[in-house]
């Protein structure tokens, strides 16, 4: 068996530093996310999860996908997020500049009407961004409870854009923090004058597979648990069939509350 070499094996270590230093200091913080999310799910709310760039891969990560359930509720921007073409139409300038227009966040939150127990998660790595910082503080404004899930180290090399005025931990309630550096770039490389490999993406899905399971496993203990998509390998066609169908149908039930306008 072949080892990983070079730069390779450098990635695996600092991502796995990473992640060592997300368990060793953000315990707490996930504690707390799992909580509020699982008093959300299981008071009949929803857990809505935002991101634009590629901070939208943690919001697919939570549902729908294998291993996941109904209660967490995927905001993605198209706009903000197709960024495969690169150049020309739909390409990643644009992008870039559409998730920096101040007052769009207010418009998407427009589309959505926000229960009592529902919670806010919203993932950015720098959190300088005027969208993903305007839609944490316009949630706040309407009385849902905010998670930012940033780079501490990242977000504050940086100063705020005067015309949002602040970062994204200044705008949440709970920060969790996705310990990387602010180059986000993991790896140094002799000959190269900057970093490359980022981390921001493991860490954020690790941080939110780790508030997923624990989620679920209190969601258990209150005897709320919803349906679980899983693979026919597990359970049997017919029961991952079942599965499926139990958890749309579920998700679908609680976001028709939430996107019924009221008044």
């Amino acid at each position: 068996m072949t080892a990983l070499a070079g730069a390779s094996a450098t990635w695996f270590h600092e991502a796995g530093r990473v992640l060592g230093r997300i368990a060793e200091t953000q315990a707490g913080a996930i504690e707390d996310a799992s909580t509020w999310c699982a008093d959300a799910i299981a008071g009949d709310g929803l857990v809505h999860l935002f991101g634009t760039g590629h901070s939208r891969i943690p919001v697919e990560e939570m549902f729908p996908r294998y291993g996941s359930y109904p209660g967490f509720n995927p905001i993605v921007e198209l706009s903000m997020t197709f960024h495969t073409q690169v150049v020309g139409a739909n390409g990643q300038r644009q992008a870039m500049f559409i998730e920096r227009v101040p007052g769009l966040a207010e418009v998407i939150l427009s589309n959505f009407t926000f229960g009592s127990r529902d919670v806010m998660i919203v993932f950015s790595a720098s959190g300088l961004s005027a969208v993903p910082v305007e839609m944490a503080r316009g949630a706040r404004r309407r009385r849902v409870r905010v998670i930012a899930v940033t780079s501490i180290e990242q977000s504050m090399s940086d100063e705020p854009d005067p015309t949002v005025g602040s970062r994204l931990l200044d705008e949440a309630d709970l920060v969790i923090d996705l310990c990387t550096p602010h180059a986000d770039a993991l790896v140094p490389i002799d000959g190269l004058d900057v970093p490359v490999g980022p981390g921001s993406t493991i860490a954020a899905v690790a941080i939110v597979n780790a508030i997923k399971v624990r989620t679920a496993q209190l969601l258990v203990q209150r005897g709320s648990m919803p349906a679980v998509l899983t693979r026919a390998s597990v359970v049997g066609a017919d029961r991952s069939r079942d599965l499926f169908e139990d958890a749309y149908r579920e998700h679908a039930r609680r976001i028709a509350r939430a996107i019924t306008r009221e008044g």
